[in-house]
């Protein structure tokens, strides 16, 4: 068995890689993704030279690929602050390796999705005027403050548990390293040296930040949810939306920390210390989330069709039978079912197994997301005919900016800060080893002279 300090000494000289060596693939990968968003950042002057016009939103249907954008990504962010916070809560011992990259999702996530709301405005100047003019009665105005909360506090919560990793860097970067980087760790460091003073504060105030994230975290896609569901319109009036967008968050969130793990796993090759035990363990997750998520679609629907109010037969026709048909199939079979299926299955309880369901439940997340906003509006209010909504060029360039920009700030992250949470998994494996010895000593006490 390789002894603690080998092992933490490859640890660290793993976490420590992603910023001493950047290769030729990285710089081509970073420079594909800024030429997505520079196309993205001509769209969108092409949108405010010209209006919303050069868009397939029209008054009707005013509502769509950027809404959608904003509402998926806001879900995703779930996947840091929430599980995290769960799984430190719940003392699980083997989250060590995955709290990091799950906490650093929130962040980008919360960022990227933020940006959306901007896109959509018709005039991103007057976007002020919330704060200034916004009535607390508007459930937009509770959006933003429950979403600039949830960035400030997963800011926080990310930052707290780096400390002494930073402070690893820190050391290791002192000679040979750029003084931009020298700066940046010294001073985010906070003169961290490991006493046990310091240990206990850190130790503290992660514990109070993991208590208060949780509701934070509900709460703002709870907040999310009543923009659609504090409207009259068919397809929004429920009060399940709140408990379905919260799990379709963590259901979501869950998918795409598997998705950036095994990339970011197989990229920087942390293999060693991200095991197919991970992959397995947070299927599970998603799995349980997917039968949550197939409960409430059932109960929603069932209730809502067994009554079939005036304008609900509109609804359901769209979603079931006619246009929207196979976005629904998709999302709930691909999205819903398979990830179960595939799951219950032993001979798919693999590493290859598990990503590509990750796949299919953000696929079907997605879509989700989108017949949400796009068919609610579709229903028409009075006798005419519905309206129809199809993204133009602008849109879906945007749209494709939005997730080169969450891939570039995942891929600078990884290259200044630590990918994997140092210290935790050393202070778990020392747990562990502790464990073991006194198991062993404790059998040969027991054992006859």
């Amino acid at each position: 068995m390789e002894t603690l300090s080998s092992w933490q000494q490859s640890l660290e000289e793993t976490a420590l890689a992603p910023s001493r060596r950047t290769t030729r693939s990285y710089y081509l990968f970073v420079g594909f993704l800024l030429a997505v968003i520079a196309w993205a950042g001509y769209a969108y002057s092409v949108q405010v030279r010209e209006g919303l016009i050069v868009t397939g939103m029209r008054d009707r249907i005013s509502w769509g690929l950027y809404i959608t954008m904003f509402v998926f990504f806001i879900g995703i962010s779930h996947a840091g602050t929430l599980i995290s916070a769960i799984l430190r809560v719940s003392n699980a011992s083997w989250r060590t390796p995955v709290t990091r990259m799950a906490e650093f999702i929130t962040a980008v996530a919360l960022t990227t999705g933020a940006l959306f709301v901007i896109f959509d405005l018709g005039r991103p100047d007057r976007l002020m005027n919330v704060l200034i003019h916004g009535r607390w009665q508007s459930p937009i105005v509770w959006d933003v403050v429950a979403v600039s909360t949830y960035l400030t506090a997963s800011v926080f919560y990310l930052y707290l548990p780096m400390v002494p990793d930073l402070a690893l860097f820190r050391d290791r970067f002192s000679s040979g390293a750029s003084k931009l980087r020298s700066w940046i760790y010294r001073h985010l460091a906070i003169n961290w040296i490991g006493s046990a003073l310091q240990k206990r504060h850190l130790a503290r105030a992660i514990s109070i930040m993991m208590i208060l994230i949780i509701p934070i975290a509900v709460s703002v896609h709870t907040v999310v949810s009543w923009i659609f569901a504090m409207t009259l319109r068919e397809a929004w009036n429920s009060t399940i939306f709140g408990f379905f967008f919260v799990a379709g968050a963590i259901f979501s969130g869950i998918a795409t920390l598997i998705i950036v793990m095994a990339i970011l796993r197989r990229v920087y090759r942390l293999e060693k210390f991200i095991t197919e035990k991970h992959f397995l363990y947070l299927g599970y997750l998603m799995a349980a989330m997917a039968g949550v998520m197939i409960y409430a679609n059932i109960s929603e629907y069932v209730t809502t069709g067994f009554k079939l109010e005036e304008g609900e037969d509109f609804l359901f026709r769209q979603l079931f039978i006619e246009e929207f048909a196979p976005f629904f199939w998709f999302y709930f079979i691909g999205g819903l079912l398979l990830p179960v299926a595939i799951m219950l299955k032993k001979s798919f309880r693999t590493i290859p197994g598990v990503v590509v369901t990750a796949v299919l439940v953000d696929l079907g997340m997605w879509i989700e997301r989108y017949f949400i906003v796009v068919t609610g509006l579709r229903a028409p209010l009075m006798p005419y005919e519905p309206a129809s909504y199809a993204p133009t060029w602008v849109e879906w360039s945007i749209t494709a900016g939005g997730f080169a920009f969450f891939a570039l700030l995942i891929a600078v992250f990884v290259k200044f800060f630590p990918i994997l949470a140092v210290w935790e998994m050393v202070e778990e494996r020392e747990k562990v080893e502790a464990e073991h010895e006194a198991s062993v000593a404790a059998r040969r006490t027991e054992e006859p002279a």
